[in-house]
């Protein structure tokens, strides 16, 4: 994407920004940004704070942990003096009328998408790590400066901040409207690969950092464009006659930002761009776009997940950033910010991410069903989904979802994943009474709440308005209670089948091992056999004793080999170094089941899935 050089706002007008930020590298080597904050009209006792977390990702992070080296001057001799009140907040004795300029470094080797990166082959920078918060101005015009230097003199930037005057490579100055817009737009800075489409009419940039010399970055952007293209029709609905969307997208450009690394996963979203991390083998690769004997290319199950999150933060464009909770109308950034809703705004997102992808001819019908089934194991296999509501855990994000330990999948349940599921349930009901769908729903809510602040009760009064009758019951059980939900029967009456088979041997045992270097238990199920034999999380399983003498357990699917007929065994396990003897009953095959999914009535299921009959490329 070409950068522009156009002036923009306050620099068209020939002056500086109230509030401007220059980032340099200091040392690639220590991992060390230099930040200089200029604020052109302090306050007297000007305070200034950095922030603790960052929007979308709900945990205290203590960002200011990586901040040192803070000064403040109002001129070449006078160093203003400087109080720290808390871990994250600084008071500033200041001359009105006069700049204030504060200087100091951040520490950045966060591999993740949430706070910031720098060594020798990459910078990368979320604005909530770099960026004092001035209090008082948060309002005003902000820039920001990327300055080149000495071992990145051949890097590029990308971010999607308005460019004002950069070169080609996109260093330069950028302005934003306000410190909430400025924080909202990340910056990747290296040697990246980059390309560019653009799906309704709104210019698109893709860059990926530490792509292999196998990545077939002409799929990735074919298939990102299909993606974007899908949600726009689905948001904004495309006008048969001219064929254009009939209101315009939020965005007037955007960035998607990606990482590729040995091992990781994630993603966040943002304003205007995305910043995405994934494991490097999950790219689409040359070789397997190389159609053979007219067969369609090869798209792996990592490949498929990498598009399913560029999808879901993609479809957080509308769903969060714009369309957002109602406790999130102004953000915070001192401290946990709660609501209810993530079940709603991850939730819903996590069940449409697949779903578009589907719409968007990335997957066939029988893939998608694939996915779901993977999604409704997942929460029927969490003894947490009967402990907590997908609304106590939107409100438990802050201490529970983002701190999980070998207790979460008895206390817990994901509002992602049963957000999805509840998503699935509102909408194959609205299906099957004929009157709306679910789609119907979101496009009612996004012009009912103006593109903005939502709550519980927005979502009711669209549900009853096109739906013709009250929700309140299934919003009480689905949402607030902690039943299970009625999927077989609402699948069922969409054409899927549901099959139920006989759990993996771990499941049926109630743990959850790793097995890299024999079996070592991460988790004891609520309720299974293994927590009745006395199991505990961190055990090595060592070995078995059974009626035919003792055996060394090297693998857990071993377990039946050695136990023979017998269903009682003695497992010996270590833990804190001592060696204990565990009584173990085997559960029965059908004591746990996983359901399988399977079509059986192909025109419900088309009716449900391929509403723009959607076709696989």
């Amino acid at each position: 994407m070409p950068h522009s050089s156009q002036p923009s706002s306050a620099l068209a007008s020939g002056l500086s920004p109230a509030i401007s930020y220059r980032v340099e590298v200091a040392d690639l080597h220590a991992h060390l940004f230099r930040v200089s904050l200029t604020i052109a009209q302090p306050a007297a006792l000007q305070r200034v704070s950095l922030p603790v977390w960052i929007p979308g990702s709900y945990l205290v992070r203590e960002f200011s942990k990586n901040l040192q080296n803070l000064q403040a001057q109002q001129s070449r001799r006078r160093v203003a003096n400087l109080q720290q009140i808390d871990k994250n907040t600084w008071d500033v004795e200041a001359h009105t009328g006069k700049a204030l300029v504060l200087s100091y470094e951040v520490y950045a080797l966060d591999n993740s998408v949430r706070t910031a990166w720098l060594d020798a082959g990459r910078g990368f920078f979320n604005g909530t790590s770099l960026c004092l918060r001035v209090h008082g101005q948060e309002a005003v015009t902000h820039g920001l400066e990327i300055v080149p230097g000495k071992g990145i003199e051949h890097w590029s930037v990308a971010t999607g901040l308005q460019a004002a005057q950069v070169d080609e490579q996109g260093f330069g100055q950028y302005e934003a409207a306000s410190y909430d817009e400025l924080v909202d737009c990340p910056v990747e800075m290296g040697t990246f690969w980059s390309g560019d489409f653009k799906a309704g009419g709104v210019p698109h940039r893709f860059v990926v950092a530490g792509a292999p010399p196998s990545f077939d970055g002409a799929r990735l952007l074919a298939d990102t464009q299909a993606i974007c293209e899908a949600e726009m029709r689905f948001w904004h609905q495309q006008q048969a006659a001219t064929g254009k969307l009939a209101r315009k997208p939020p965005h007037a450009r955007y960035v998607f930002m990606l990482n590729a690394v040995d091992d990781g996963y994630g993603g966040l979203e943002h304003l205007n761009s995305t910043a995405l991390i994934c494991n490097r083998r999950d790219l689409p690769r040359l070789a397997d776009s190389t159609a053979a004997n007219g067969q369609a290319a090869r798209q792996s199950e990592g490949y498929t997940t990498l598009l399913g999150l560029i999808s879901h933060e993609y479809f957080h464009t509308w769903n969060v950033k714009r369309l957002r909770p109602a406790e999130f109308t102004r953000y915070h950034y001192d401290a946990e910010q709660y609501t209810q809703l993530l079940w709603f705004f991850e939730g819903f997102t996590s069940y449409y991410d697949d779903l578009l992808l589907r719409r968007a001819g990335l997957l066939d019908n029988a893939a998608y069903l694939k996915l779901l089934n993977k999604t409704i194991n997942q929460v029927m296999q969490t003894p947490g989904r009967l402990v907590q509501s997908v609304a106590q855990s939107s409100m438990d994000a802050w201490v529970k979802y983002y701190r999980q330990d070998e207790n979460t999948p008895n206390a817990t349940v994901s509002y992602y994943t049963k957000g999805a599921l509840v998503a699935l349930c509102f909408d194959l009901t609205l299906r099957g009474e004929g009157r709306t769908t679910l789609d119907e729903v979101m496009r009612a809510l996004w012009v009912r709440c103006q593109a903005g602040p939502m709550s519980e009760a927005d979502f009711a009064a669209v549900l009853a308005e096109l739906s013709g009758r009250s929700f309140d019951a299934e919003i009480e059980a689905w949402v607030h209670a902690k039943g299970e939900l009625p999927l077989k029967d609402l699948l069922a009456g969409h054409g899927v089948a549901v099959h139920e088979d006989a759990a993996q041997l771990a499941q049926r045992l109630g743990l959850r091992v790793n097995e890299s270097q024999g079996v070592t238990v991460k988790m004891v199920l609520r309720g299974g056999a293994a927590e009745q034999a006395g199991f505990a999380a961190g055990d090595e399983w060592i070995g078995v004793e059974t009626p035919s003498g003792g055996w060394r357990l090297g693998k857990l699917d071993d377990l039946p080999l050695y136990a023979g007929t017998s269903r009682s065994l003695t497992a010996l396990v270590a833990r804190d170094k001592r060696l204990i003897k565990l009584p173990l009953t085997l559960p029965a095959p059908a004591s746990s089941i996983t359901w399988r999914l399977s079509i059986e009535n192909p025109r419900a299921v088309s009716a449900w899935l391929e509403p723009e009959a959607a076709t696989v490329r």
